[in-house]
């Protein structure tokens, strides 16, 4: 499905595209892919570059958000680089053993993944698949990840009863959440 690439004053290159499953205009800002606007085939171009040129302000914000996730990724991807998979392997899997024995809790299996949008998961049959990348964070991360696993092992969504059972674990939960952000751009 091909596009139109405009130039918009003051944002650059902006890429319309016709879609069957928009069913009204939508905006996007991704790193590495720029801006794109879905446009629905019911609604002409002109139109959808008048919409986006009203939306110019919220384009530029998220740009800005874009072209430093983009720079912070360019530094976390010297971090995370060349990480040995069976020494990570080892690694996740003593610290998560020792943190559910720890805490009382059981898991089934586990994966070590090289994930791109995730630190972790826990799937429903309790199988928790850890990111690979986890191995270069600070400790006290990297257990904040898998303990927030485990908790998933007994409470499967994002909840009251979820979050007041990690923060019995984890008492600084929303600064760990903060400084796990930071990191996000090395996934991509």
């Amino acid at each position: 499905m091909g596009g139109h690439l405009f130039r918009m004053e003051s944002i650059g290159e902006v890429l319309f595209e016709r879609s069957t499953r928009a069913k009204r205009i939508n905006i996007s800002v991704r790193p590495f892919k720029g801006v794109r606007v879905a446009v629905p085939y019911r609604v002409s171009l002109k139109k959808a570059i008048e919409f986006a040129g009203s939306k110019r302000g919220w384009i530029k914000k998220n740009l800005n958000k874009m072209r430093q996730m983009e720079q912070d990724h360019k530094i976390l991807s010297i971090k995370f680089n060349g990480i040995d998979r069976h020494e990570a392997r080892k690694i996740l899997v003593k610290r998560l053993d020792d943190l559910a024995k720890e805490n009382g809790f059981r898991y089934n299996r586990v994966f070590i993944r090289n994930q791109k949008t995730r630190w972790g998961s826990c799937s429903s049959k309790n199988n928790i698949s850890l990111n690979i990348k986890l191995v270069r964070l600070p400790e006290r991360l990297t257990d904040y990840v898998i303990i927030h696993e485990l908790v998933h092992t007994r409470i499967k969504s994002h909840n009251k009863k979820y979050y007041a059972t990690l923060e019995q674990i984890v008492n600084e939960r929303k600064s760990l959440d903060q400084e796990l952000k930071k990191y996000s751009a090395g996934l991509l």
